[in-house]
């Protein structure tokens, strides 16, 4: 993370100065998503920034915002709350719903096929004789 090691000790204890910069750190420096850090705070569930950590779902929500930022501009004032609860209601069902329909094929059939593997055998494996140097 780039800081003296007595300070990534505080850090990691939470006593030392939390920045934006040090949490970006962090999450670069383990893989995970740095805005859904910030989202634990707000939310009060520390398991959404673990849920999100390999997907980086916040991180490119930000994103996402902050492009539409650039392209309103000023006018995003003129965005009306109930055109943003709406569009964001549909997105966060989309993603649900893609989530339960997902192609499940592979998890059913191992599932359905592994304990095959875990039967008692019949098969029987010849005595091995130890190997004589030559």
């Amino acid at each position: 993370m780039d800081m003296p090691l007595r300070s990534y000790e505080h850090f990691e204890a939470g006593q030392g100065k939390v920045t934006y910069e040090r949490l970006v750190r962090f999450a670069e420096a383990t893989n995970c998503d740095p805005v859904a850090l910030l989202a634990v705070m707000a939310m009060g569930s520390p398991e959404f920034a673990e849920r999100c950590a390999d997907n980086k779902l916040m991180q490119i929500f930000m994103i996402a915002l902050s492009e539409l930022n650039e392209d309103l501009g000023e006018d995003i004032v003129y965005l009306e709350s109930g055109a943003i609860i709406g569009g964001i209601t549909r997105l966060c069902r989309d993603l649900a719903e893609h989530v339960r329909k997902r192609d499940t094929f592979a998890e059913n059939w191992l599932e359905a096929h592994a304990p095959r593997l875990n039967r008692p055998s019949t098969v029987h494996l010849p005595q091995l004789k130890p190997r004589t140097s030559r």
